[in-house]
């Protein structure tokens, strides 16, 4: 009987272990995006069937990029003193349930691009090469920042394809190009962590391509053409008061971010990269979205 349970136990462990291997709670950074992608597209709140499966496919498309990139990356994960706790290093999920689990999300995410329209599930292959693809990118291109962001860029267009089964408007691209400068600029910080090792095993990055210094400046220069699109963007919809609230809150945080961290001190970087940046999509959330309802 307790070789039973045990039995029954381990895919349980396996999962509990994969969720904390994604991080599913940072599905905030993204998510957020995905639904004001949405809202706008439909001038209010979407229908239940869209939120759905809007949702779905995000947690699909996350679960089935981050799984990926940890079985791509275990070799250099296991290597590396910052992430060689990770539950693949570590044996905590076996590599047979990380691939199985990386299906089941990619079929998932397919599967909700089908129950929304025709043009999601024909552009959905595009989007899912292009999360898998990532995974390889440090191997070739100190660009490997701009393809996450690329990856992430996808969310809010989607959403938007997702509600009017058409790109008819400029503003889904517009929110979609501030996700990617957004995104490429806190990668950049993050990966200032690893300077050292990423230099040592010749993996790519722009911080060990030009030195943590200079990284810091061109994440601060990603940052500013993100708030530059922010502006548009308000431009773009006008939205007023609510809207303007969330364009400086979001601008006063970047600041807040980039003060956080210095080159001969990255102690705080996990402050500036976690907490503040799920604070930027919310925020751009709740301050556009509810100008759309208050419109």
């Amino acid at each position: 009987m307790m070789h039973k349970l045990s039995a029954m136990s381990a895919p349980t462990e396996s999962l509990r272990a994969t969720l904390a291997m994604i991080k599913i709670e940072h599905t905030l950074f993204a998510l957020p995006f995905a639904f004001l992608g949405a809202v706008l597209a439909a001038g209010g709140a979407p229908t239940s069937w869209q939120a759905f499966w809007i949702t779905a496919a995000m947690v699909g498309a996350r679960s089935c990029a981050m799984t990926f990139n940890r079985i791509v990356d275990r070799q250099f994960d296991a290597a590396n003193p910052r992430t060689r706790s990770r539950e693949i290093p570590t044996g905590r999920v076996s590599l047979r349930f990380a691939y199985a689990f990386t299906a089941a999300s990619a079929a998932l995410f397919l599967l909700a691009a089908a129950m929304l329209n025709r043009l999601t599930l024909l552009l959905a292959p595009i989007a899912l090469a292009s999360v898998l693809v990532y995974s390889y990118t440090k191997r070739f291109t100190s660009l490997s920042h701009i393809v996450l962001g690329w990856c992430l860029s996808i969310a809010p267009t989607g959403a938007w394809i997702a509600v009017r089964g058409a790109i008819d408007s400029v503003v889904p691209l517009v929110l979609s190009l501030i996700v990617l400068l957004w995104t490429a600029g806190f990668d950049v910080l993050y990966a200032c962590q690893d300077y050292d090792f990423d230099r040592r095993v010749g993996l790519r990055s722009i911080p060990a391509r030009v030195g943590i210094a200079r990284a810091l400046w061109i994440a601060r220069a990603l940052h500013l053409a993100a708030f530059a699109a922010l502006v548009v963007l308000y431009r773009l919809t006008n939205l007023g008061t609510l809207a303007l609230v969330g364009v400086i809150a979001t601008g006063a945080l970047l600041i807040y971010q980039h003060r956080l961290v210095r080159a001969d001190d990255l102690s705080r970087l996990n402050a500036a990269f976690f907490t503040t940046n799920a604070f930027v999509s919310v925020i751009l959330f709740i301050t556009f979205g509810g100008a759309v309802f208050l419109r």
